[in-house]
């Protein structure tokens, strides 16, 4: 009698766990403004600054209001019969979400407003993919379908219960769900909407280094929340979290730093910085299931094939990727995907895996679970993509884009010099 009235017992709200979360949502927040969105615009040249800031505050405003009337319900809402797949209408406009209403540990307004967190800036590491070249209200357009119809029915199925969670998919904070999927679409976007003016013959360098430096530090404090936020409560999970995700930011950063060092003679700011955020996308779903070692190795490997990935992508195959999206997060969400079947292991240092598990299955399950990504991220932005460019042209006019954005598109200047 005492066990069934001890699991009929409703969940209960914890304190400390409520406030760590409270801050984690603030960090990830804090990841896409001003982190983001200093870092994107200190990339672009001056004449486009602007026009980066914007999208990332516009895009904040927008996902933040489909997330409240539709994207969190098919995102962790209970689809019934068919929650394998989407998490149904249930929740749409946050129904059933009072003062009181617990999701484990967690009032589920917290819950829902921290994974807003990562809605909004998964959609905002696309746009660097096309910088400096698309209308501001396509670019709203495709944020909006972008959400509905590729993030949340992919964050559902990692995370709210469905298919890829219930096959065992091990990803922590985002390795499939945003890194991977955001560095896919952006390589497609890429492709569909081809170069900007003068690539590759005419120099495009960042306007503002210090601004990309601010910008990406910002990005490391913040993603502590991201990652160790994942662990959705104040615990071992979460402060091991941390512990590798520093780990591996810092390790990646001096892997990249010598790299370059080594390629073209000089260490520039710019590349340890790219470095770091290679790393902390890559250490992203490996966060709660490896320990400092495994952080160690998956940041050598994210700091080396992110940089090889970059230039081979520039250079030898010639797309503008303005931003480098793909080759950092793209590549680095699907390397730290499928390392975390490696590094989980507990005679490697990390948690181990389910019971039955080896890790020649869990890295099977891994890579199911970046081909899925992988796919219906690339055929979904495609379609969204047409769609857009169909209603409202993805890209502006040459003569726009001469001019640039901000003065095109917004009829301001970030300088008066």
């Amino acid at each position: 009698m005492g066990a069934i009235a001890l699991a009929a017992e409703p969940p209960k709200l914890d304190a400390a766990n409520t406030a760590w979360m409270i801050v984690a949502a603030a960090l990830v927040l804090f990841m896409t403004l001003p982190g983001l969105a200093l870092f994107y615009a200190g990339l672009v040249r001056a004449k486009n600054a602007l026009s980066v800031l914007m999208q990332c505050f516009a895009i904040t405003c927008v996902v933040t209001l489909a997330w409240v009337v539709v994207a969190y319900s098919v995102a962790f809402g209970d689809g019934g019969a068919s929650n394998a797949w989407w998490g149904g209408l249930g929740k749409s406009f946050l129904a059933g979400i009072e003062v009181k209403t617990v999701k484990g540990t967690l009032p589920e307004s917290l819950f829902a407003m921290y994974q807003m967190t990562f809605a909004i800036i998964t959609p905002a590491l696309v746009i660097g993919a096309f910088a400096e070249r698309v209308r501001f209200s396509a670019m709203l357009l495709f944020s909006l379908l972008w959400l509905l119809f590729v993030y949340a029915p992919i964050a559902h199925w990692v995370w709210g219960e469905g298919w890829l969670q219930q096959l065992g998919i091990m990803d922590f904070a985002g390795g499939t769900v945003v890194h991977a999927n955001a560095g896919v679409a952006a390589l497609v976007c890429a492709l569909v909407l081809g170069a900007r003016r003068g690539f590759p013959d005419t120099a495009m360098p960042p306007h503002n280094m210090t601004m990309v430096v601010a910008g990406a530090c910002m990005l490391w404090v913040g993603w502590f929340g991201f990652n160790a936020g994942s662990a959705l409560a104040a615990d071992g999970t979460a402060a091991m979290a941390v512990l590798v995700t520093h780990i591996a930011a810092a390790t990646a950063s001096l892997t990249w730093m010598f790299c370059e060092w080594a390629r073209y003679g000089k260490p520039s700011v710019l590349g340890i910085a790219t470095g770091m955020v290679a790393g902390l996308g890559t250490i992203t779903p490996a966060s709660g299931f490896v320990g400092p070692m495994g952080a160690i190795a998956i940041g050598l490997l994210a700091g080396a094939l992110c940089f090889l990935a970059t230039n081979y992508m520039k250079r030898v195959l010639g797309v503008d990727d303005s931003l480098d999206v793909f080759p950092v997060h793209g590549i680095g969400g699907m390397l730290g995907t499928t390392l975390t079947g490696v590094f989980a292991a507990s005679a490697l240092g990390g948690v181990g895996y389910a019971e039955g598990r080896s890790m020649l299955g869990q890295i099977g399950v891994q890579l199911a679970g970046v081909a899925v990504t992988v796919i219906w991220s690339a055929l979904l932005t495609w379609v969204i993509l047409k769609v857009c460019d169909a209603i409202l042209g993805m890209r502006v006019t040459q003569e726009h884009e001469t001019e640039g954005l901000d003065t095109a598109l917004h009829g301001e200047k970030g300088y008066n010099l």
